[in-house]
C-alpha cells in the first residue's frame, strides 16, 4: 500500500494506538512496522490470529506478558564466547522465565484445541529452561550483588573478609575510646578512605598517632589516619577483595558459558514473545474499540454495517452503513461542508486498511471486505508554494498518479473531485475522471458539490448518489449517510441562519435559472421523503427488535416452566419409588416375624402388635404417584367380596378377602395365618392360587419347622458355580416348604458367568415356576427374582 494514502487515512494513528497495547520492545516494533497486505491468504491468517487471541483472552484471561530487555547485544557476546554482566544474565533469565509462564498459560487444554491452532505455532516455539533460570537467580541477587551462595569459594572469601573487618573495627574502637588517645580524636567513628578503615584525628595531633594519612577534610581540621596496628589487616582485606572479584568473574563466566548452547533458542524466544505480544495487542485493541472480525470475500464488494471511525470518540461517533460493489461500483457523496463526507471516505479506507493488516474493525458482525491490490486516497489539500502547486494542481497531480497505476481491483477514494478551478470545467473534468474509473471497474467513492455530478449519477448505470444528513434548524450535521439520493449544499439556508441579510440571499436566488431551481426543489422533495422513510424504517426495526425480544423471553419462560415441571415429576416418581421399596422391605420383615411367632405359638398379643404395625406402615405410605404398573392390573371393585382370592401388591403375596369394603376403601385380607387391612387400590387378581390357600390351617411339624428358619433371600456373591448351585438348590427347597411365593438370589453383576450358570440351573428346577432379572430398586442385573411353583 502506498504511504501517501496511509497517511491521508491516518493509518499511522492506528499503529500508535496498537503500540500502546504492547509490552515488549519487539512487540512495539511489530506494531510500528505493520502494513496492510494485498494477499488474501495472508490477511486471513492475520485476522485468524487476532480472533483466536481475543477468544483465548475471554476463556483464560490476559496472557502473562511483560516488558523484556533488549538482549541482542548479550547474544552477540555469547556468540563471541564472552562473559555477560549480572544485569544481562538476569535479563536472559527473565526472558526464559517469561517463556515458561507463557507455556503454562497456553496449557495442554488449549494447545489441543483446534480453535487456537494458529497461536499454537508461536507458543510451541517458546523455549524454557528452569535449571538455568534457577542457577542465575540463586547466584545473582541484583545487577550489583552476587549472592554468597553462588559458590563455596565466594562464601569462604566473604566470611574471612567479614571476620577481618570485625577485628579491625574492634581495634579501632578500642583506640577511639582509649583514655590515652581520646583527646586526639575528632569523632568517635570508624570510617573508610581508599578502601581502608581509618579514624578521624584532629589536625594538630596528627603526629601523635602513628599511621598513614589517607585524606584531609575540606576545612583541613581533620585528617583520616590508618593506624599502623591495622595496616596489615587492611591489606589482607584488600587481598580478599581481589580474590572476591576474581571469583565473581569466574561465576559470571560459568553462567555465561552455560547459556551459549542456547543462543538460537534465545533468539527464537525473543521473536516468539514479541510476536505473541503483538498478536495479543491486536486482540486487546480490537476489544477496546468493540471491533469484530470482518468476512474476507472473493467478491469485489464493500459491505460495512454500522461502521465507526476508530479515531473518533466512541460516545460521539455516528455509525455508518456503506455498500459498494453489489449494484454499483461508484458512489458519489454530496452534501454541505462539515457534514461528514470526508469522514465517510476515511472510514471506508481506514477500516479496509485495518482489516488487511489483521486488525478487527469497529463495525457490526458479518461486515464484508475485499482484499484490494492497492488503496488510493486523494483527501485534503496538498498545495505547495515552494513547488508552485495550487489546490487544483495538487489534486490533479494525485489523480494523474492514481489513473496511471490503478487496476480493477483497486479502491479509489477522492475528496472534492474537480474543485479548485472553474466550476463548469471542473465538473466536466470530474465526470470524465469518474467515467474512466467506471470503465476500469474499480470501486470508487468520491465527494463533490457539483450538481452536474449528481445528475450524472442519476442517469448513469453503475453509479449511485448518496448524501450526508444536515440539521438545518440547528446548523449541525448528523453524520448519517443516506444512500440513493443526492444531497443539498444548503448554502442559502446556512447563510440565512448565520445572519446574512435576507435581501442578499433573495437576490442570489434570482440569479439561479429555472432549471436549477426545479432540480433543487426535486432534490428537496426526494430528500424529505427519504428522511421520512428512514425514520419509519427505524421505528419498524425498533418494534421488530422488541417483538423478537418478547418472543425469546416467552420461549425461555415456557422452556423453564416445562423443565421445572419435568424435574418435579421425576423427583416425585423417585420419592414414590423409594417409598414403595421401603414399604415392601418393611412388610417382608414383619411377615417373616409373624410367621416365626405363629410357628412358635407365641403370644397372640405380640402377633396383633405386629399386624397393627404393618397396617400403620401401609397407611403412612403415599404412593399415589408411583409408576403406572400399580394401576394397570387392579381388580374390579365388584369382585372384592369375602372369600375372594386376591394378590396384595404392597406385600407381594396372595391372600383371601375376609371382610367387606369399609368406608375408607379398605378390606381385611388373610395371608396364611396373618390378617391385615389393605386399601383396595393395592389389590390385583390372584397370581396362580391353589386350594390349600383358601383354607388357613396349621402346617405339619416338618413344614412349620422349615417355615421358622426359611429366608426369602440368598447371597452367593464370590462363590464358584460348583459352590453356589448346591446352596441355591437347598435354598429353593426351603422356600417351597415355607410356602414362599417369591425368592431372591443375589449373585452380583461381575462377568455374568455365575448368573448364567444359576439361570441354567433354575430352568430345570422342579420348584421354579419362572424367574427374572431384578428391576430398578431390586438390584437389577445383580439379582434374580424366582417365583416358586406349587
Amino acid at each position: 500500500m502506498n504511504k501517501q494514502a496511509l497517511n491521508k487515512l491516518e493509518y499511522t494513528e492506528i499503529l500508535k494506538k496498537l503500540e500502546s497495547f504492547c509490552h515488549t520492545y519487539i512487540g512495539k516494533e511489530y506494531a510500528q512496522n505493520l502494513q496492510p497486505s494485498n494477499k488474501k491468504e495472508e490477511v486471513l491468517e492475520l485476522l485468524t490470529e487476532t480472533m483466536q487471541a481475543s477468544n483465548l483472552i475471554k476463556r483464560n484471561s490476559n496472557p502473562p506478558l511483560s516488558s523484556i530487555a533488549d538482549i541482542r547485544v548479550s547474544i552477540k557476546l555469547l556468540e563471541a564466547d564472552m562473559k555477560l554482566s549480572p544485569r544481562a544474565l538476569l535479563d536472559i533469565a527473565n526472558i526464559l522465565e517469561l517463556a515458561e509462564n507463557l507455556k503454562d498459560y497456553f496449557n495442554p487444554t488449549f494447545s489441543e484445541d483446534e480453535d487456537f491452532y494458529n497461536l499454537k505455532t508461536h507458543f510451541d516455539m517458546l523455549y524454557s529452561n528452569k535449571s538455568i533460570v534457577q542457577n542465575i537467580k540463586q547466584a545473582i541477587i541484583d545487577e550489583n550483588t552476587i549472592s554468597d551462595t553462588a559458590s563455596s569459594t565466594l562464601r569462604s572469601i566473604r566470611r574471612k573478609k567479614m571476620q577481618l573487618e570485625q577485628e579491625i573495627k574492634q581495634k579501632l574502637n578500642n583506640l577511639l575510646h582509649s583514655s590515652n588517645y581520646s583527646k586526639y580524636i575528632q569523632e568517635n567513628v570508624v570510617t573508610i578512605r581508599n578502601d581502608r578503615f581509618v579514624i578521624p584525628v584532629k589536625e594538630e595531633y596528627r603526629n601523635q598517632i602513628k599511621g598513614f594519612i589517607h585524606d584531609i577534610s575540606a576545612s583541613g581540621s581533620t585528617v583520616f589516619i590508618e593506624p599502623i596496628s591495622v595496616f596489615e589487616l587492611n591489606s589482607q582485606i584488600n587481598d580478599l577483595k581481589v580474590l572476591e572479584i576474581a571469583e565473581i568473574e569466574k561465576i559470571l563466566k560459568n553462567l555465561s558459558t552455560a547459556l551459549k548452547p542456547y543462543v538460537e533458542e534465545l533468539k527464537m524466544n525473543i521473536n516468539s514473545i514479541g510476536k505473541l505480544d503483538f498478536i495479543f495487542a491486536k486482540a486487546k485493541y480490537s476489544d477496546s474499540i468493540k471491533a469484530t472480525t470482518p468476512i474476507i470475500t472473493d467478491e469485489k464488494i464493500i459491505d460495512l454495517k454500522s461502521a465507526r471511525h476508530p479515531l473518533i470518540d466512541s460516545e460521539k461517533v455516528v455509525p455508518t452503513s456503506i455498500t459498494l460493489g453489489k449494484d454499483f461500483n461508484l458512489l458519489i457523496i454530496t452534501g454541505p461542508n462539515t457534514g461528514g463526507k470526508t469522514v465517510t471516505l476515511k472510514t471506508v479506507g481506514l477500516l479496509t486498511c485495518m482489516a488487511c493488516s489483521g486488525l478487527n474493525i469497529p463495525a457490526k458482525e458479518n461486515s464484508k471486505l475485499f482484499v484490494f491490490d492497492e488503496i488510493f486516497a486523494d483527501i485534503g489539500d496538498d498545495q505547495s508554494i515552494s513547488d508552485s502547486l495550487s489546490t487544483f494542481s495538487s489534486h490533479i497531480t494525485n489523480i494523474s498518479r492514481l489513473v496511471n497505476t490503478c487496476t480493477e481491483n483497486s479502491l479509489i477514494l477522492v475528496d472534492e473531485l474537480g474543485s479548485g478551478t472553474d466550476p463548469l470545467e471542473g465538473a466536466n473534468l470530474a465526470i470524465s475522471i469518474l467515467e474512466y474509473f467506471r470503465n476500469k471497474k474499480a470501486l470508487t467513492i468520491a465527494t463533490t458539490h457539483y450538481q452536474e455530478l449528481k445528475k450524472y449519477a442519476l442517469i448513469t448505470d453503475g453509479i449511485q448518489n448518496a448524501s450526508v444528513e444536515f440539521d438545518i434548524e440547528n446548523l449541525r450535521p448528523t453524520y448519517r449517510l443516506l444512500l440513493g439520493i443526492p444531497g443539498k449544499s444548503n448554502a442559502f439556508a446556512i447563510a440565512q441562519k448565520l445572519g446574512l441579510k435576507k435581501e442578499i440571499i433573495d437576490n442570489a436566488k434570482t440569479k439561479l435559472n429555472k432549471q436549477d431551481v426545479d432540480f433543487e426543489n426535486l432534490l428537496k422533495n426526494i430528500y424529505d421523503n427519504k428522511l421520512l422513510i428512514e425514520k419509519e424504517k427505524e421505528e419498524i426495526e425498533k418494534n421488530l427488535n422488541q417483538i423478537t425480544l418478547l418472543r425469546k423471553n416467552l420461549q425461555r419462560d415456557d422452556t423453564d416452566i416445562k423443565n421445572k415441571e419435568k424435574e418435579l415429576i421425576n423427583k416425585a416418581k423417585n420419592e414414590a419409588r423409594q417409598i414403595l421399596l421401603d414399604a415392601k422391605s418393611e412388610a417382608n420383615s414383619i411377615i417373616s416375624k409373624m410367621n416365626q411367632i405363629a410357628s412358635s405359638q407365641s403370644s397372640l398379643t405380640e402377633l396383633n402388635n405386629l399386624r397393627n404395625t404393618l397396617n400403620d406402615q401401609i397407611k403412612k405410605q403415599s404412593i399415589s404417584q408411583d409408576t403406572d404398573n400399580l394401576n394397570t392390573s387392579s381388580i374390579d371393585r365388584e369382585k372384592i367380596i369375602p372369600n375372594a382370592k386376591v394378590f396384595v401388591k404392597t406385600l407381594g403375596q396372595n391372600g383371601i378377602v375376609i371382610s367387606k369394603i369399609s368406608k375408607s376403601d379398605e378390606v381385611m385380607v388373610q395371608i396364611g395365618l396373618i390378617k391385615t387391612n389393605v386399601n383396595i387400590k393395592f389389590l390385583e387378581s390372584p397370581h396362580n392360587m391353589k386350594d390349600d390357600l383358601t383354607k388357613p390351617t396349621l402346617q405339619s411339624h416338618s413344614s412349620v419347622s422349615k417355615t421358622k428358619t426359611a429366608k426369602s433371600e440368598i447371597n452367593v456373591i464370590g462363590l464358584t458355580t460348583d459352590e453356589a448351585i448346591p446352596l441355591v438348590d437347598k435354598f429353593l427347597d426351603d422356600c417351597f416348604l415355607a410356602k414362599l411365593q417369591t425368592a431372591r438370589i443375589v449373585h452380583g453383576k461381575g462377568t455374568g458367568k455365575l448368573r448364567s450358570s444359576i439361570h441354567s440351573f433354575l430352568r430345570k428346577h422342579k420348584h421354579v415356576k419362572s424367574f427374572r432379572i431384578g428391576t430398578y430398586g431390586e438390584g437389577e442385573m445383580g439379582v434374580t427374582i424366582v417365583e416358586i411353583k406349587y
